[in-house]
């Protein structure tokens, strides 16, 4: 499946109905009158967060979306049919932005929450309800009231509790598969990862989603290499693991790179905590591995691990000190325990 994270769609709810004029003919009554219904209500645009959805590529195919307008009035006081609200169905963690992308309009964060995102228009009035003492044969109507439109742009940011993060070809491929069931790309060349990966980790009864982007190089904010459009999607993250490639040429340089990099981007996520470790141990001795650790806490790292995503050597007590920036439960953990909740009580559930 391919991967897209923005898409710009138009959305347009449903025009209410006319009312109608009509009036009462009835063989053997003497009285008639009239007898126009009211036009039915235009359909919703609705937003809803599904589970089992990862990307917005649909959206790529199908970008203009309307509901269908309500039904006209009738005769015999018969009120239009309302029209079936359009249901949209997204990944969690998607964002609506208005077309200028300035603002915020809607933000989904868990599976099942629905937004209605745009109102359809009221139904007209039919001539029965302009009937009055001095009007006894009206034979005014309205014509539905005009659905909403807006063009907007849908960006997706992955829900993930930790980040992954460092220049290309620091292993972060390698330590991603070795921690959790993800199976990404692994390559001897830089940006073997193209497009954003997750991976769920299990550690000591806890879960928890670990999301690896795209590596970061001097002047990404700049655009160079990939850019930096993929650091979204760590956004909502609360730890970061910062990989550092131990036989590159200059770690503590490695370091300040991508630690520039976030700063430029914004978005808070210079002040995230980040847990650096040096990785690729198996590649050097003990001795080295300590000295650069001495390096990058004199640049400035609070804590440095050394481990080896090959080997899993060190990997534990890595873990073990991420855990203690989650929550007592993470949302990995919550749909776990709903999903075996719906099985016990006979529901269906289908796996991402």
């Amino acid at each position: 499946m391919h991967f897209l994270d923005q898409a710009k769609i138009f959305l347009k709810s449903g025009a209410g109905g006319p009312g109608a004029v009509s009036f009462r003919r009835e063989k053997y009554i003497e009285y008639g009158g009239p007898d126009g219904g009211n036009g039915g209500k235009g359909g919703d645009i609705v937003f809803e967060a599904v589970q089992g959805l990862n990307t917005l590529i649909d959206f790529r195919y199908a970008q203009h979306f309307k509901a269908a307008r309500g039904g006209h009035g009738m005769g015999k006081d018969r009120t239009g049919p309302g029209a079936k609200d359009l249901v949209i169905e997204v990944p969690v963690g998607t964002q609506i932005l208005s077309e200028d992308r300035e603002d915020v309009l809607a933000d989904f964060t868990e599976v099942g929450q629905r937004v209605t995102f745009l109102e359809g228009g009221l139904g007209g009035r039919g001539n029965a309800s302009y009937k009055s003492a001095t009007n006894r044969a009206p034979r005014q109507h309205q014509p539905g009231e005009p659905g909403e439109e807006m063009w907007v742009w849908l960006r997706l940011k992955l829900l993930a509790d930790v980040g992954l993060v460092g220049l290309p070809n620091a292993g972060k491929s390698t330590f991603i598969n070795a921690v959790s069931n993800a199976r990404a790309k692994v390559g001897h060349y830089a940006f073997t990862t193209l497009i954003p990966k997750l991976g769920v980790v299990r550690h000591k009864g806890r879960e928890f989603v670990l999301a690896d982007i795209p590596g970061l190089i001097e002047g990404a904010a700049d655009g160079a290499g990939i850019g930096d459009r993929f650091l979204g999607h760590i956004e909502r993250c609360r730890v970061l693991i910062h990989l550092i490639d131990i036989a590159g040429e200059d770690p503590a340089q490695a370091m300040r790179v991508v630690r520039e990099e976030l700063a430029a981007y914004g978005a808070g996520l210079e002040d995230k905590p980040q847990l650096v470790a040096l990785n690729k141990l198996d590649l050097a001795d003990a001795e080295l591995g300590a000295a650069f650790a001495d390096e990058l806490r004199t640049a400035g790292a609070d804590e440095v691990f050394t481990v080896s995503g090959a080997t899993g050597e060190g990997i534990e007590p890595l873990l073990d000190a991420v855990l203690t920036y989650l929550p007592d439960r993470t949302a990995t953990e919550t749909n776990a325990a709903e999903i075996e909740e719906s099985e016990e009580d006979g529901d269906e559930w289908s796996p991402i």
